[in-house]
């Protein structure tokens, strides 16, 4: 999901240079809420994984 993020971050970059400004809005606004997804879900996994805690080895 990350790696989607930076794409289209990377599309309203290359939109924006050359003059396509609504189409720049249009792939940042997408890259804003995929970014803020993968922190969502990034944050839940790592509560899980604190609140999990460590397993004794054998």
């Amino acid at each position: 999901m990350l790696y989607w993020a930076v794409v289209f971050f990377i599309i309203a970059i290359i939109a924006a240079i050359f003059g396509f400004t609504e189409i720049a809005v249009g792939a940042a606004s997408i890259a804003k809420i995929l970014f803020f997804i993968f922190l969502i879900i990034f944050i839940i996994t790592l509560i899980a994984h604190l609140a999990r805690g460590r397993h004794p080895t054998l």
